[in-house]
């Protein structure tokens, strides 16, 4: 598993702050779930499960191992300082250096943040459920600086010609915001094409955030590279983490 299957945001970030996204490349699981799955929860072998994990440590060359949640596609966000194992949550933030914030996806958006102090990140797991609790604006709220000060990082996601929803699911979203509806486009009766990386951009600019970055992925049509849920069903984990740095 080279480096360079890794992704690494095109961002600018401070020096200190570090941040990554998985790709379905390297690792030892058999499929469905090849190769580099990293979620534990999906029915791999677990064994395997942690020789991925072990393996990102050293090709990513992480200061200490990433602090993985149970997610549980809420809004729940905590302080990494407060992490212990299978703890639920679907967001960690950081002030301190060397603690991975992770989570991880496979359709739903990462949402990597950081400030231009390079003094706090955040990782967070952005579904639509999440994504309409508001668990980006809770996210935001753990930086002290202003917003205009936060930048954000769009990781692998479902794309806006993958992601087929409800109306129930345009609905929420609409009645939260009129705006909502440029992030919609109907296919047939009931029935939206929902852009994830248009609704993340607008709750993030809405609370201010101007610097916004990545979105350029598609998990479901890019099978060679990602791993999809909704295409595949049993599947693998993919992972962003986000880090400060020792100054």
């Amino acid at each position: 598993m080279p480096a360079s299957d890794l992704i690494i945001p095109n961002w600018p970030a401070p020096n200190n702050i570090k941040a990554i996204s998985t790709t379905r490349h390297g690792g030892y699981s058999s499929p469905p779930f090849g190769k580099l799955n990293l979620g534990s929860h999906v029915g791999d072998d677990q064994l395997i499960v942690s020789q991925n994990r072990q393996q990102l440590i050293q090709l990513a060359n992480l200061p200490e191992s990433p602090l993985w949640l149970q997610q549980v596609h809420g809004s729940h966000m905590i302080n990494s300082a407060d992490w212990q194992a299978d703890i639920e949550a679907d967001a960690m933030f950081s002030q301190h250096a060397n603690h991975i914030c992770t989570v991880m996806t496979a359709d739903c958006l990462p949402l990597l943040l950081c400030n231009q102090q390079g003094d706090t990140v955040a990782a967070v797991h952005v579904g639509w459920r999440g994504l309409a609790a508001g668990i980006i604006d809770k996210a935001l709220k753990a930086f002290s600086c202003e917003a205009s000060d936060i930048m954000a990082w769009l990781g692998p996601a479902i794309g806006p010609a993958q992601f087929e929803v409800g109306k129930e699911v345009y609905d929420m979203f609409v009645g939260k915001s009129p705006n909502a509806a440029d992030a919609f486009i109907a296919t047939k009766s009931q029935h939206y094409l929902a852009d994830i990386y248009s609704l993340a951009r607008q709750y993030l600019q809405k609370q201010g955030v101007q610097n916004i970055f990545g979105g350029e992925f598609c998990t479901v049509s890019d099978e060679e590279r990602f791993f999809s849920y909704r295409r595949d069903g049993i599947t693998g984990r993919m992972a962003s983490m986000i880090w400060i740095t020792n100054k």
